[in-house]
């Protein structure tokens, strides 16, 4: 029973670091799963349990992240992390580090690390193990692993923007979106835009989608402002929501089902970027999830009548 209590007390860290490390809620939990097994199993009690099982999950991640970096290089359109509403790990002296790297924008940054960087970035700079620990985990020496941590620092630095905006700002301005996109405000939806916000998203070819990325302030405000007031029609509803802890919202059915998600990347008073996850193979943890073809000819219908 001491052993399942233990193992209880670290499951968020363990989720946490999984995540960071794989952008994956059903593969961090598999790995976080995994990790126990190992703990289970083993004959002798660790020194350290928290260190045992960090250990043991970040080997884990590392091994599924190299199997998964090919599925992601030939994944049909851009990939995108599942959206996670809460992170289950909290720590006051790392709030900031654990806040940073859970934004959409961090984790498609540490994408671009290799899997060893990765895993050395997140343990080190985002939760503050130490060297030895790094290097247990990813068994390597200390002095590897901050050369592996110098050349994350650097990709890491090279993508991030200068100057982020307060939560305050954040949240209001997101506010502010959501209500002109719920009442198909393109005008007030754009004045809300940078002049070369993005809007993308991650449908994986499952669901439909743009086709490319919409570039511009008066492309994507047009685009949302007419899409919208149809998905109201056929009964589809937005709750702001917090998602990998930035400004988002969760689009649901009538019936409650989860139709896709969106986070909204702000910076300097304007929305930068838009980022949508239609995949429904990456919404089931939000709840059921809707049959988006069938909310898609909804639509359609929908405008032929009206025309």
């Amino acid at each position: 029973m001491r052993k399942v209590e233990e193992f209880e007390e670290l499951r968020p860290l363990l989720f946490s670091l999984a995540y960071r490390i794989l952008g994956s809620v059903g593969e961090a939990e598999d790995a976080v799963q995994e990790t126990w097994l190992r703990f289970d199993g083993a004959a002798v009690r660790p020194v350290s349990v928290k260190a045992y099982l960090s250990a043991a999950v970040t080997r884990v991640a590392i091994d599924v992240l190299r199997s998964a970096r090919v599925r992601r290089e030939r994944y049909v359109g851009p990939w995108f992390p599942e959206p996670l509403l809460d992170d289950p790990y909290q720590d006051p002296e790392r709030a900031a580090e654990l806040a940073d790297s859970l934004s959409m924008a961090a984790l498609l940054l540490l994408e671009r690390l290799s899997p060893l960087e990765r895993a050395v970035f997140v343990m080190r700079e985002v939760f503050g193990f130490g060297y030895d620990e790094v290097a247990e985990a990813v068994e390597r020496s200390p002095a590897a692993c901050r050369q592996l941590l110098v050349r994350a620092r650097r990709h890491m630095a090279a993508g991030r923007p200068r100057f982020a905006a307060a939560r305050a700002e954040r949240e209001e301005l997101a506010s502010r979106f959501f209500a002109a996109l719920h009442e198909g405000d393109v005008d007030g939806l754009q004045e809300l835009l940078a002049a070369d916000v993005t809007m993308v998203g991650d449908g994986g070819g499952k669901a439909p989608q743009f086709a490319r990325a919409v570039v511009g302030a008066e492309k994507v405000a047009r685009l949302l402002g007419s899409v919208f007031p149809w998905m109201r029609q056929v009964g589809v509803v937005l709750t702001p929501q917090r998602i990998n802890g930035h400004p988002g919202a969760v689009f649901r059915t009538a019936d409650g089902k989860v139709l896709h998600t969106l986070v909204l990347d702000i910076l300097d008073g304007r929305i930068r970027t838009v980022r949508g996850v239609l995949n429904p193979d990456k919404l089931g943890h939000l709840g059921p999830v809707a049959d988006a073809w069938s909310v898609d000819r909804e639509i359609r219908q929908a405008r032929r009548r009206r025309s």
